[in-house]
């Protein structure tokens, strides 16, 4: 299923993915942002638990803003995970 996500205190703006029946993350695309950055995360993500990426990403800082790409990507997988 195909998920959107608006993110908040990041410059990407959205993030887009897909997790499919087996809570594996797929064809995931952040909106803005440090391009090498979030390719990079979505490209490492790609074909792993949804579970296991939000342990892994959940409470990574950039900065003093208090989250990341990456945390905001475990906050969208938690949500869609929430919500079926």
């Amino acid at each position: 299923m195909k998920h959107t996500y608006q993110t908040k205190g990041t410059c990407a703006r959205k993030i887009q993915f897909e997790i499919d029946e087996n809570g594996t993350v797929h064809n995931v695309v952040f909106e803005g942002g440090c391009m090498g950055n979030t390719q990079g995360v979505a490209a490492l993500v790609e074909g792993m638990q949804a579970d296991d990426v939000i342990e892994k990403c959940r409470n990574i800082q950039c900065g003093f803003r208090g989250t990341s790409c990456p945390d905001q990507l475990a906050a969208a997988l938690e949500q869609a995970l929430s919500n079926g």
